[in-house]
């Protein structure tokens, strides 16, 4: 950490570091209704993690538990770490700027080396409190880091510390350029911000089970510089104060979703929109699919989708179905079926193209109800005894896709199911494929696979609580 006072260009809270901030139990009122995820949830299908800090310690502060399950579950993670923190105590008379860098790199690595013993450490030694001039050699330093499916774990770019939100700008765009996640950490705002910072974030909090809270305790008591007083002399008192590392020892650590990288975070924003990135594409590139024609996926005319709906009708373990959720509807073809056999079914799409068209379908259908809206970050009320997802995992980045399956399981009635139907060849420009969204469904906590239907072309899974009856169970014939 460094003096996080001292900022350039103007745009500082003001905020004493020294000082008290505001207190962690007003936070943990404010966090504890957020959503909660596990390791494996938030990790998803990512195949590697890159944590980037702008001081040695950030990484561990606000990011250690993440980097210690990424080591759990097997994955490589590489910590980028902009400057080597030698500017935390400037007015210290015992310690220059260069012995308080050879001695923070030292404790980085030992931290590092606690939370994730095989991971890569890339030590940039870019100067400290004036990484907003030097964000073209972090650029080029973090790029070649990012693969197509790693998770990027970086400062939030409205962090009140200059180098904190030049480190945060540069991991957007590279994480942008890439495709790939972006999850953002705050640090210092849990001591200037007020809880109502939160009200206008998407936020998620890991939570960390003993052995991760163990292990980000062991990292960050190695970072003895900033914990601890350098000396007895002026200048040299520790820089994070007890009240400011009781926001890091919780039980779980808080992560943001990324806002467009370079956009206008003021835009205003149309009906389905909420400031978040759309991984689908946008409403109106799916709208322009139907530039070449009424039926642009085939859905009415392909052999292939209409015995792929049959083999999905076939696989719902109910004759009647009771109230559905279809998320992803397009124009309605699925729906239509899905209606059949249901009391009433709420349909969901992003492009208003295909909204209106579904609309049009179902102008005459009672219980139909057909709604705009951008999955999952915007979810219909209520209580579903169905809920499908299909051909729309893959659109989703892994964050994404597991807030879908959270707010899928957590609409369902006890007795519900989930079914989910994706195309198991390769998909060109999507962040996930099909294989990969039916294995982290099938991950879910407190559900199991009832029904599974695999062929070359596609896939058909249903999931239920324990206990759920079969058919043939439900008859009386099992």
């Amino acid at each position: 950490m460094s003096d996080a006072a001292s900022r350039p260009d103007g745009e500082a809270p003001g905020f004493d570091p020294h000082a008290a901030g505001t207190p962690e139990a007003q936070w943990l009122r404010a966090l504890w209704t957020r959503t909660r995820v596990g390791d494996r949830q938030l990790l998803g299908a990512s195949t590697g993690v890159v944590v980037v800090a702008a001081h040695p310690d950030d990484e561990t502060l606000a990011a250690a538990g993440l980097l210690a399950a990424a080591g759990r579950a097997g994955l490589p993670a590489t910590v980028v770490v902009a400057t080597s923190g030698e500017a935390s105590h400037p007015d210290s008379t015992t310690h220059r700027p260069d012995q308080l860098a050879v001695l923070r790199v030292e404790e980085v690595r030992q931290a590092v080396a606690r939370a994730h013993p095989r991971a890569d450490l890339v030590l940039l030694a870019l100067p400290d409190s004036q990484l907003a001039d030097h964000e073209d050699e972090l650029e080029q330093a973090l790029a070649p880091l990012v693969g197509p499916s790693t998770l990027v774990a970086a400062p939030w770019r409205r962090d009140g510390h200059a180098d904190h939100e030049a480190t945060g700008r540069v991991a957007a765009r590279v994480a942008s350029g890439a495709g790939v996640r972006l999850l953002e950490y705050p640090v210092w705002l849990w001591h200037w911000g007020a809880t109502a910072a939160l009200d206008s974030l998407d936020v998620t909090c890991l939570d960390l089970d003993p052995e991760l809270q163990r292990l980000k305790a062991e990292a960050l008591a190695c970072h003895t510089s900033q914990t601890a007083a350098l000396s007895p002399s002026p200048g040299d008192e520790a820089l994070l104060t007890p009240e400011f590392l009781a926001r890091f020892a919780r039980p779980f650590e808080v992560f943001l979703s990324a806002v467009p990288a370079g956009g206008d975070e003021s835009r205003g924003h149309d009906e389905v929109s909420d400031g978040s990135e759309v991984a689908r594409g946008s409403d109106h590139d799916f709208d322009a699919m139907f530039d070449d024609g009424d039926d642009p996926w085939g859905f009415e005319s392909s052999w292939y989708e209409q015995r792929k709906r049959a083999v999905t009708m076939s696989c719902l373990p109910t004759a009647r179905l009771g109230r559905v959720l279809e998320v992803g509807c397009s124009t309605g073809v699925l729906t239509a079926e899905l209606a059949s056999r249901a009391t009433s079914v709420v349909a969901t799409d992003l492009s208003a193209e295909a909204v209106a068209r579904a609309r049009r379908r179902f102008a005459d259908v009672p219980g139909v109800q057909v709604l705009r809206l951008r999955a999952p970050q915007q979810w219909p009320e209520g209580e579903f005894d169905v809920v499908v997802l299909s051909e729309i995992g893959y659109f989703w980045h892994a964050d994404e896709l597991d807030e879908a399956l959270r707010r899928a399981v957590g609409c369902l009635a006890p007795h519900g199911v989930l079914v989910l139907c994706h195309w198991r060849h390769p998909v060109q420009g999507w962040p996930l494929d099909g294989d990969t969204v039916h294995r982290v469904a099938s991950g879910i906590v407190g559900m199991e696979t009832v029904v599974s239907h695999v062929e070359q072309d596609f896939r058909v899974d249903v999931l239920a609580r324990p206990g759920f009856a079969s058919p043939a169970a439900a008859e009386g014939l099992a």
